[in-house]
């Protein structure tokens, strides 16, 4: 079962980090205001990385399930 594998658990977890920090970009940026002119590229920089890092555990997620 996949909810036992404490790789898969990281792997949403990090997927999860990416869409709170998606909406929280996203949001800002329709909301516009001093906010967004501050904090939107950081709130870019820091999905990115975020994204890397989730792809990066997908796939060694993927690559362990198929070794297995």
């Amino acid at each position: 079962m996949l909810l036992n594998d404490p790789l898969f658990i990281i792997a949403a977890l990090a997927s999860l980090a990416v869409l709170v920090i998606l909406v929280i970009g996203v949001g800002s940026f329709a909301r516009g205001g001093e906010f967004n002119r501050k904090h939107a590229n950081r709130l870019m920089r820091y999905r990115l990385a975020a994204q890397f890092v989730a792809v990066v555990i997908i796939v060694a997620f993927a690559w362990f399930k198929t070794r297995s």
